[in-house]
């Protein structure tokens, strides 16, 4: 498990190898960790300017700066970009891009629980009303496999969730996992 001040060494020590190979106009600027957010999959860690970091001063920012994600498994470095200015999911975007693991159906439960104690059709019905991009054939199929405990096909579970508002944007591991 990596701990924050772990997730702000690791980063340092990418900054610190990195920002000599940017095209920098000018001198090279020193580079620092201002401010750190834990988050379920790991540590979100932002950095600018050491000149900003210390003073907070508009003038010495580096155009909103950067921020990365330490995995908090593995420690590897991650470039999210709908991390800090998007409502997304994007922990989820980042579990299914980076690790292939799919986020579990909202509806499973909720709809295994109906059929149980109010039936199928009741638990089509609800299924429809919140996941309406389903057809009547696809609920169907969807109500017949969690009415046995099984969790429902991606192809039918994708369905029942939201739509981001835009196209995420991909993912960029920078570096690690960490040995």
């Amino acid at each position: 498990m990596i701990s924050k001040e772990r997730a702000v060494e690791l980063v340092e020590s990418f900054l610190a190898t990195e920002r000599l190979t940017w095209p920098w106009r000018g001198p090279v600027p020193e580079l620092a960790v201002y401010c750190v957010e834990e988050h379920s999959v790991g540590w979100l860690v932002f950095w600018n300017t050491a000149e900003f970091a210390r003073s907070g001063g508009v003038r010495n920012n580096l155009m909103g700066g950067g921020h990365c994600l330490v995995d908090r498994h593995d420690g590897s470095i991650h470039y999210v970009p709908d991390a800090w200015w998007s409502e997304e999911d994007w922990e989820e975007h980042y579990l299914l891009q980076t690790k292939g693991i799919r986020p579990p159906d909202p509806l499973a439960s909720a709809v295994r629980a109906l059929v149980h104690s109010a039936g199928v059709v009741a638990a089509m019905s609800h299924l429809r009303k919140q996941a309406p991009r389903l057809s009547l054939q696809e609920a169907k199929a969807y109500v017949t496999t969690v009415q046995d405990g099984a969790e429902p096909p991606e192809e039918l579970a994708s369905l029942t969730r939201r739509e981001p508002k835009w196209p995420l944007l991909p993912i960029e591991t920078l570096a690690g996992p960490v040995q």
